[in-house]
């Protein structure tokens, strides 16, 4: 029995959502998703809410009844909050620039590090050392934020890379002489 998958999706004022189907719709003032969900859950609105049950008794079926419900959840807040990760560069001579729809960073290797932004993600550079990365769609999201960090992960002697806001680096200590 899924814990997350029981409780239904409340649907806020201001977003849509539609359901045809394994394929689900959501509107709201951010933006439109849609996404197919596994043939192994249903899914039906009822009552202003987005009701996920699984197709069948099998071990699949189960499995996908709590991914399909927080897939729907994530789409409902994202059309109507968004979503935002934010990244901190640690490092002498460490930076970030937002130009347009071009972000350029200076990770210390011997060439700046051009990465273009997608049309469906906003990049902020709040001071030259913080990121913020907000958009619709929470995996898309995660998945830019990953891409920058790849660039230059944090190391656990000095703490320098680019890493999570929240992240915390397990530092090692230095060879003793």
């Amino acid at each position: 029995m899924s814990r997350i998958g029981k409780n239904p999706v409340a649907v806020p004022q201001g977003v849509e959502v539609a359901v045809d189907g394994n394929t689900v719709r959501v509107k709201g003032k951010l933006g439109a998703l849609e996404r197919t969900l596994p043939s192994d859950v249903n899914v039906a609105l009822e009552d202003g809410k987005v009701v996920v049950a699984p197709a069948n008794d099998e071990r699949r079926g189960r499995a996908m009844w709590g991914l399909s419900r927080t897939l729907v959840a994530n789409m409902v807040k994202g059309v109507s909050e968004g979503f935002t990760v934010k990244l901190d560069i640690n490092g002498v001579g460490y930076r970030a620039a937002v130009d347009g729809k071009l972000l350029t960073l200076q990770l210390g290797y011997s060439h700046d590090i051009k990465y273009a932004v997608p049309a469906d993600i906003e990049i902020k550079a709040e001071k030259p050392t913080a990121l913020a990365i907000s958009g619709i769609d929470k995996q898309r999201v995660g998945q830019i934020a990953a891409e920058i960090r790849s660039f230059r992960s944090p190391e656990p002697y000095k703490g320098k890379g680019v890493k999570y806001e929240d992240e915390i680096i397990v530092r090692k200590e230095g060879k003793k002489k």
